[in-house]
């Protein structure tokens, strides 16, 4: 009995997405309880709120990794208030200039709304979502962003909403379909390695349960 007992116990720990050794070698940067892991402004930025979500506040300002990260996934909750325009960036060389030194994930209420360049999920100005898997305004979504060298996925609800090859961006200001971007630098070009960051956009967003697992950077030959 002790045997079957412990085989339950495991598939239901894999149904639930806790299999044994799941985490292992991931680094937590938000657990609800401190900021060690992050830098911003000095007075006025982001608050731990009584559920322990890192919380947005009126002239917060962005928040960021005090370290860089390169190859990586990032997994986390957030929820948005109505009418939420805001964003993860990954990779940001240049905290002063995130939206050409940094990639941003969207983060946006457009519950119900066709995916776009802008909607929740997208890789901003660069590729929509294949769908909208976003959860109505004030639930807790899942995201996992996964950056392997040249290629970036993006997983909500446990759904892959995104990915794409960086690679395949080799124009300045120009997506691989012909529209246009507003970036200045080939995506291509852009920085492999950087700090992540949640951006301040004028509207309220939470975020909770932030970890972060690196993986291996690709060796030169």
């Amino acid at each position: 009995m002790i045997r079957g007992t412990v085989w339950i116990v495991v598939a239901v720990m894999a149904i639930m997405g806790l299999a044994v050794g799941a985490e292992e070698g991931a680094k937590v940067l938000f657990d609800g309880k401190g900021l060690d892991a992050w830098t911003q402004k000095a007075t006025g930025g982001w608050t731990i709120d009584a559920e322990g979500a890192l919380a947005w506040q009126k002239g917060c300002g962005y928040i960021w990794t005090k370290e860089q990260f390169g190859n990586f996934v990032l997994d986390l909750d957030f929820k948005v208030s109505p009418g939420c325009n805001s964003g993860i960036f990954i990779r940001t060389a240049k905290t002063g200039d995130p939206v050409q030194t940094g990639i941003e994930i969207q983060i946006h209420d457009t519950v119900g709304k066709a995916p776009s360049k802008h909607g929740c999920c997208a890789i901003y100005d660069i590729q929509a979502p294949s769908k909208n898997a976003e959860k109505p305004v004030g639930e807790w979504n899942r995201l996992a962003i996964t950056c392997n060298d040249n290629k970036i996925e993006v997983v909500l609800n446990g759904e892959k909403v995104n990915e794409m090859d960086l690679d395949q961006w080799t124009e300045p200001g120009k997506n691989p379909d012909g529209s246009k971007n507003k970036f200045k630098t080939a995506y291509k070009d852009m920085p492999r390695k950087g700090h992540i960051g949640f951006q301040d956009h004028g509207k309220a967003v939470w975020y909770r349960n932030i970890k972060i697992k690196e993986l291996a950077e690709k060796k030169s030959i």
